[in-house]
């Protein structure tokens, strides 16, 4: 009797370790089909990321579009941390040249290219569109003016603030010097080409600006994201210039901002980069920012 209990007893424990056993085996089950082993495919591969490139950009060119270059760099700095952006400007005139003998990666002009320019190889990449400011000074009473009033100005057809409406007093003509892309996108859309009367030329856009800034009669033109509050933008045929009237094309005098490439002449993997960064939808915030309007949004 004792030896029968003893191996029913014997049994019983033989099932419960087996019972037990096979639960601990289900209960591990979970543990052994989680997907931390998968989590890294779902992740994008780093070479295919901007940060993957590095190198140093050389740009040249457009005084105007400094600020558009300083945002654009800054952001570009933060998807693409080793690559350095240098910037440059010297003029559209010599942002062309430069790019077109190879002294730097991308060119920078504020103007549309020339036939010119373009058979010797250069190539056309718009980035924004900017209103070009017909400024004065803030203590001119002067707001509008049409095309044809800024053009007889800068002519020397007009020469007095009282044939404006203004007050009875000399007009000075401010612009900017030859090979500027201010300079030759305000004259051909006015339509003053080789015939202003300028009272002085400036190298800078900045240098127009003090200047106007600094006299009564001043009247100048500058990009419509370099104009401040020491001077005041006149109305073109009674519309503001604005980064809406800019974009839906009612503001008269504006231009294209250009960055300059070589047909055939291969860019380096940083500078192409930085150029399809400028040119993405992504940037339009940024270059809104900086006064101008994105032309890829």
């Amino acid at each position: 009797m004792k030896r029968t209990l003893s191996l029913v007893l014997t049994a019983v424990m033989c099932v419960g370790l087996l019972a037990g056993c096979g639960g601990s085996t289900e209960s591990a089950a979970p543990e052994s089909t989680a997907p931390e082993s998968t989590a890294p495919e779902s992740v994008a591969p780093e070479s295919s990321a901007p940060e993957a490139v590095s190198g140093i950009v050389n740009t040249n060119g457009s005084t105007s579009m400094n600020d558009v270059m300083l945002a654009l760099k800054e952001g570009f700095g933060e998807v693409a941390p080793d690559v350095t952006v240098n910037y440059t400007g010297s003029g559209s005139g010599a942002g062309i040249e430069g790019v077109l003998a190879g002294s730097c990666d991308l060119g920078l002009s504020s103007r549309a290219l020339s036939d010119d320019e373009k058979s010797q190889g250069a190539v056309e990449n718009i980035i924004a569109l900017d209103g070009v400011a017909v400024v004065i000074n803030p203590e001119n009473t002067v707001t509008d003016l049409t095309l044809e009033q800024i053009a007889q100005v800068f002519t020397g057809e007009i020469t007095n603030w009282s044939e404006l409406g203004g007050a009875d007093a000399p007009i000075a003509v401010f612009g900017r010097e030859n090979g500027s892309g201010t300079r030759s996108a305000f004259e051909e859309i006015v339509g003053v080409e080789d015939a202003c009367a300028y009272t002085n030329e400036y190298s800078s856009t900045g240098d127009v600006i003090g200047n106007v800034a600094s006299n009564p009669n001043a009247i100048g033109y500058a990009s419509l994201s370099a104009v401040d509050d020491t001077v005041s933008a006149l109305m073109v045929n009674g519309v503001a210039p604005s980064e809406d009237t800019v974009k839906d094309g009612s503001y008269a005098i504006q231009r294209p901002f250009v960055v300059v490439t070589v047909e055939g002449a291969e860019l380096s993997d940083a500078a192409k980069a930085f150029l399809d960064y400028a040119m993405s939808a992504e940037v339009a915030d940024i270059i809104a920012a900086a006064g101008a309007v994105s032309a890829n949004a």
